[in-house]
């Protein structure tokens, strides 16, 4: 974890009620709290920043429909570096950690969202000096010839360093066997993770059962990312409320009708096709492939302009899945 003090007001938002925040004279020394709040801490649950760029993120995070268990590990993160932080204060060991990470799941499950969040979490806490978010997929990483892949990775490491490297469809790095130039990335990553492993966050994103595969192909890679996290799919009255909440950011409305008819049209979609389904990301074009036909009907309907009402409308007869 990088040296830098978090402010001190912050400090006291986190930890403290109001009437049991330690006073902070002019040097920003902290003075002694009564001793009732310091052998007597309460117990309200979990405490988030109430200010400043770290509440936003939490905000943020919190607005996300589903993934409780994401928020519970980032939570967790958050409060092993608030708790490291007046460690250090206290002259107790702080030691620094690893925060590469695997992200297992189907896609549209919010994955690439929440390792933006995460970046800009530990940029505001100091652990990234950067926090900017580098996503790239195999064909970023793997060259044409020998030596030009490691090349092409390290490279990308290079332009992550302060920030997240994101590797989406990790897995497919191992699916030429040992003599696909894939192999030659890992390496690459690997040596990188280790001579670099405080500088960058890597995280590596994919189905969960190819991502168990593919962590199984080299010894080494397991040990090297002590956060997992899955992000489960989706289920239909989650993937209505997602809809619904993309709809409301655009300032449309989904009409009863419409709703039970995207429901039933999920279940069918599900049932057919989980392994492909992509969640969120699914809903997305539907809603926005909704509002083309949409913008037909009402052009077709109307010889002057549409009322408010029935510009924000989305019928049954919008939502058309072919």
């Amino acid at each position: 974890m990088s040296g830098r003090s978090l402010p001190s007001r912050q400090i006291n938002i986190v930890l403290r009620q109001p009437e049991q925040r330690r006073a902070v004279d002019s040097a920003g020394d902290q003075l002694h709290a009564s001793p009732q709040a310091e052998t007597e801490p309460q117990q309200t649950g979990k405490r988030t920043p109430l200010e400043g760029p770290l509440s936003d993120i939490f905000k943020e995070l919190n607005q996300l429909i589903g993934l409780d268990n994401v928020k519970e590990l980032v939570h967790e993160i958050y409060a092993l570096l608030q708790i490291s932080q007046f460690r250090a204060e206290a002259g107790l060991i702080s030691n620094a950690h690893v925060y590469h990470m695997i992200f297992k799941g189907s896609p549209g499950t919010g994955k690439t969202t929440v390792a933006r969040l995460m970046g800009r979490m530990f940029h505001a806490m100091g652990v990234l000096s950067k926090g900017h978010f580098i996503e790239v997929e195999r064909a970023d990483l793997v060259g044409e010839y020998i030596g030009h892949t490691a090349l092409k990775t390290r490279e990308l490491m290079k332009k992550a360093m302060g920030g997240i490297l994101f590797i989406d469809e990790a897995y497919s790095l191992a699916r030429g066997g040992d003599k696909d130039f894939g192999k030659e990335s890992i390496d690459a990553l690997v040596k990188g993770m280790e001579d670099k492993k405080n500088d960058f966050i890597l995280i590596l994103a994919g189905y969960s059962d190819e991502m168990e595969q593919f962590l199984a192909t080299n010894p080494g890679l397991p040990s090297r990312f002590p956060i997992q996290i899955d992000f489960e799919d989706y289920p239909i009255e989650q993937l209505i409320q997602i809809t619904e909440l993309m709809a409301k950011d655009r300032e449309y409305v989904l009409m009863p009708q419409t709703v039970m008819k995207l429901k039933q049209h999920l279940m069918e979609e599900k049932a057919a096709t989980w392994r492909a389904f992509s969640n969120a990301r699914y809903v997305r074009n539907i809603l926005e492939k909704a509002m083309r036909h949409q913008a037909v009907r009402l052009l077709s309907q109307y010889v002057n302009a549409p009322s408010k009402s029935e510009l924000m409308s989305i019928r049954p007869e919008d939502m058309k899945f072919k």
